[in-house]
C-alpha cells in the first residue's frame, strides 16, 4: 500500500493544509493519507493559551473530512499519546514496523523541506519513506527546491524525493491566522467545521456567545457537532425548512436554526445520549432508551436549549422532528418534513411528498406519518405512540 504520512502542529489546519494533502494524494497516486497531529514539537513550543492536544486531534479530524478522500484518510493520536517530543523518524519506524510491507511518503511544505537535514536522525527518515514536499505560495521556487534536492540526493543516495507546487493553494501561516481569529476574521481561512469548533470551543481568542449567535457562526458550529457524511442532509433541511417556511408563514430564522441543530447529536453513541439526558433531565420512554433514531430528537432539543438558546418553539420543532406528536405547531410540521423531503433524500414516493408540501400541509405531514407507520410496520418495528397519536390526530381533522 502506498501511504501518506502529513504531520504537524495543526494549529489549527486551515484550507492549505486540505488543499496540500489533496493534491499530494491524488498526484503521488496514494491508497492511504496519514495525518499526525504532534504532540510536543521538538522544533519549536506551541504558544501560550494554545488549544490542548485532544483539540488540535478533533480539529485535525474535522479538517481531514474536507478533503474528499473519505475513508482513505486516517487521523491517528499516536504522536499525542507518546510522551517526549515527537520526532518524525520515531513515528515512521512505527508506522514501519505496523505495515512493513507499505510504502510510506513523507508530506511537507517548503519550510520544512529546506530544514530537512537538520532533523532528529535525517538518515532514518529517508530511508523510511520517500519525502513529498510542496510549495505553498509563489515565493516558494523550483530554485530552491532543485538545490535541496541536489543537496540531499548527494548525502542521502537512498533518498526519494517529489516536489510540487499546488496551485491556488491557500497561503498563510498559522500564527497570522490565530491573530486573525483573535480579531474576529479569517473564518474564510478554514474549513466551515474547524471554524465552528473554534468558536464552539472559544479557541484562539474568539469569544462567541452560543446562546446569541447569528446565522453566519450557528451554521459553521452545527456543521462541526456532526458526522461529516450527514453535513449535507443537514445543509440540504435547512434550505427546505426555508422554502416551506415562506410558502406557508412560518418564521423563517426559527425553521433555519431548528434545520441546523435537529440533528446536533446524532453521532453520539447511545450510551453518550442517555448521559445527556441524565445531564439535562430530559424524560425518555423505553423505546427513546433503546433507539438513537427516536433518541436524538431529544438529546438534541436538549442541546439546542441549554447550549444554544433556543426558545421552545425551536426546542419543540428539534424535539418532535423524528416522531411527530398529536397537534403539532406550524414550525414543528415545517421541519419535520423538511427533514423528510430534503433534496438529498431519494425513496420511493418523496416526488410526491414533495409537491404535496407546497398544495396542502397538513395533508403531507398525514401522508408522510403514514409512510412511517407502514415502513415500520413492514419492518415488523414498534411504532412510537407519538406518531400514531400525531396520524390520528390529522385523520380526525379530514
Amino acid at each position: 500500500m502506498k501511504t501518506g504520512v502529513y504531520g504537524g502542529a495543526f494549529n489549527p489546519p486551515h484550507l492549505g493544509h486540505i488543499t496540500a494533502a489533496r493534491a499530494v494524494f491524488e498526484l503521488l497516486k496514494l491508497d492511504k493519507l496519514l495525518v499526525i497531529p504532534t504532540g510536543h514539537p521538538p522544533h519549536k513550543t506551541l504558544p501560550s493559551g494554545s488549544p490542548t492536544p485532544d483539540q488540535r486531534l478533533e480539529m485535525a479530524r474535522l479538517a481531514a473530512e474536507q478533503t474528499g478522500l473519505g475513508d482513505r484518510v486516517e487521523v491517528l493520536d499516536m504522536e499525542i499519546r507518546r510522551e517526549g517530543s515527537s520526532y518524525t523518524a520515531d513515528t515512521l519506524r512505527a508506522l514501519h514496523e505496523r505495515n512493513p510491507g507499505d510504502e510510506l511518503w513523507l508530506l511537507m511544505g517548503a519550510d520544512m523541506f529546506l530544514t530537512l537535514q537538520t532533523w532528529r536522525e535525517p538518515e532514518c527518515i529517508l530511508s523510511l519513506a520517500g519525502i513529498a514536499a510542496f510549495g505553498r505560495s509563489e515565493a516558494d521556487t523550483e530554485e530552491l527546491f532543485s538545490v535541496q534536492r541536489d543537496y540531499l540526493y548527494r548525502t542521502y543516495p537512498q533518498a526519494r524525493i517529489f516536489t510540487l507546487s499546488v496551485p491556488g493553494v491557500v497561503d498563510v501561516s498559522s500564527t497570522e491566522l490565530r491573530e486573525r481569529l483573535e480579531r474576529g476574521e479569517g473564518s474564510a481561512l478554514l474549513a466551515p467545521a474547524v471554524y465552528g469548533y473554534i468558536l464552539r470551543e472559544k479557541l484562539y481568542g474568539t469569544a462567541a456567545d452560543l446562546k446569541n449567535l447569528p446565522l453566519e457562526q450557528l451554521r459553521p458550529i452545527a456543521l462541526s457537532c456532526l458526522d461529516h457524511r450527514r453535513i449535507p442532509h443537514v445543509l440540504g433541511t435547512e434550505q427546505e425548512a426555508i422554502h416551506l417556511a415562506e410558502r406557508w408563514g412560518a418564521d423563517v430564522d426559527k425553521a433555519r436554526r431548528a434545520a441546523l441543530l435537529h440533528d446536533c447529536t446524532k453521532k453520539l453513541n447511545l450510551s453518550e445520549q442517555l448521559a445527556l439526558a441524565e445531564r439535562f433531565q430530559i424524560p425518555l420512554d423505553e423505546m427513546e432508551r433503546r433507539e438513537i433514531k427516536l433518541l436524538h430528537a431529544k438529546t438534541g432539543a436538549g442541546i439546542a436549549e441549554a447550549v444554544f438558546g433556543t426558545d421552545e418553539e425551536i426546542t419543540g420543532a428539534i424535539r418532535w422532528h423524528t416522531t411527530g406528536r398529536g397537534d403539532m405547531t406550524l414550525l414543528e410540521k415545517v421541519i419535520y418534513l423538511a427533514d423528510y423531503i430534503e433534496p438529498n433524500r431519494d425513496f420511493p414516493g418523496v416526488t410526491d411528498l414533495r409537491r404535496k408540501c407546497y398544495e396542502d400541509l397538513d395533508a403531507a405531514l398525514l401522508l408522510g406519518l403514514e409512510m412511517t407507520v407502514r415502513e415500520m410496520e413492514a419492518r415488523k418495528a414498534p411504532i412510537h405512540p407519538k406518531t400514531l397519536e400525531a396520524r390520528d390526530a390529522l385523520k380526525g381533522q379530514r
